[in-house]
């Protein structure tokens, strides 16, 4: 097995010229994204097979990366979404019942390009400081070269992406004899709908880009309206479809980019965030029942506090206890919610899992 310091040497540029160097993991070649940094300790494999990081960069936090392999079970889509990996200690060998295969090898195979032996303490500062900005790692060119690949790469604001990553065709799952809900797929987590079926539900999961028609000849009980990647305010079809389901008066739970194109529905704005919040122990206070709950996160943008405030039909229900940025909003009449968070914490903390039972009681 090869040693980090025996490895092919690899550059990381950032957009604002800033250069790392460091040794190649998975595939050599060249990946080019947004930067953003993930502060879990785990669950590096469900990360990077989470669509909501389609296009993007990830940084860990973590010191230590790929020491207990990946598994089968663990892969929250078809395939790894993201563009490429930085970290600073990389296991080429792992060490777990259950596992199949090394790191390395499995981003090779996705065709993921990463770094490894980088100063992720600094690369993390400074990002914090500058704010997200995009990236490309290389093994192949340097210089202005690698400067005129990185241009090329699109900016994360104002960009659709949802579509790159949702299902092409509706399929369904659950007990037939379940309330339906009818799933509009931007690039769901299979534990998101793992966790609805669990409820008894016959879930009908639906490509983000269907029409009305699709949609209500389901005769749904109630819809759920999925996280995904990419800006919100670059997808006005799927508002406006929104609009329309929130018009039927029937239940209707969003998560992650589903909370800000619920919101977006209600007239609500939403922007681009210095740095996004991702990671498994971010503070959150849910304002109904008063408790704290600890969340895993992953997200670049946020809902307007300000529109929440002045708006007549929403109450906050979810604030962040580290920057007071919403985390989740209800209808007065109860029947519509939707988390900035994600419950179905696959990693993280299980504290908000019983929102799926909340929805399921909302159906019943």
């Amino acid at each position: 097995m090869q040693r980090i310091s025996e490895r092919t040497p690899a550059i990381l540029l950032l957009q604002d010229g800033t250069i790392f160097h460091g040794r190649s993991i998975g595939k050599k070649g060249t990946g080019g994204g947004e930067l953003c940094f993930n502060t879990g300790m785990t669950g590096y494999q469900e990360i990077y097979t989470d669509p909501s990081y389609f296009g993007q960069i990830v940084v860990h936090t973590m010191a230590h990366i790929g020491n207990y392999g990946v598994a089968k079970n663990e892969a929250e889509s078809e395939s790894v979404k993201i563009s490429g990996m930085v970290c600073t200690g990389f296991s080429p060998i792992f060490s777990r019942q259950g596992a199949i295969d090394n790191l390395d090898t499995y981003l090779a195979e996705n065709g993921v390009v990463g770094i490894a032996d980088i100063d992720t303490r600094k690369l993390v500062r400074h990002i914090r400081h500058q704010g997200a900005m995009n990236a490309i790692i290389s093994t192949e060119f340097v210089d202005q070269e690698l400067q005129s690949r990185l241009k090329e790469v699109p900016q994360m604001e104002s960009l659709e992406l949802a579509s790159q990553v949702m299902t092409p065709k509706a399929y369904r799952l659950g007990p037939e004899n379940g309330k339906r809900v009818a799933i509009l797929d931007f690039g769901i987590k299979q534990n998101i709908i793992h966790q609805l079926v669990e409820q008894e539900l016959n879930c009908q999961i639906f490509p983000g880009t269907s029409s009305l028609e699709e949609i209500l000849a389901f005769e749904p009980d109630g819809f759920f309206v999925s996280n995904g990647p990419g800006d919100p305010a670059a997808m006005n079809e799927a508002v406006a479809i929104i609009q329309k389901l929130i018009q039927t008066q029937k239940p209707l739970f969003g998560i992650c980019l589903g909370h800000q194109l619920l919101a977006r529905a209600f007239g609500l704005s939403t922007y681009k965030m210095k740095n996004g919040h991702r990671g498994l122990n971010h503070p959150v206070k849910n304002l109904i029942s008063g408790h704290c709950e600890i969340t895993s996160q992953n997200h670049g943008f946020a809902v307007s506090n300000e529109d929440l405030e002045h708006h007549k039909d929403l109450i906050l229900s979810h604030i962040n206890l580290n920057d007071k940025t919403v985390e989740g909003i209800r209808s007065k009449n109860g029947q519509v919610f939707s988390v900035q968070f994600h419950p179905e914490s696959n990693p993280g903390p299980h504290d908000s899992r019983y929102l799926f039972a909340e929805f399921s009681g909302l159906l019943k």
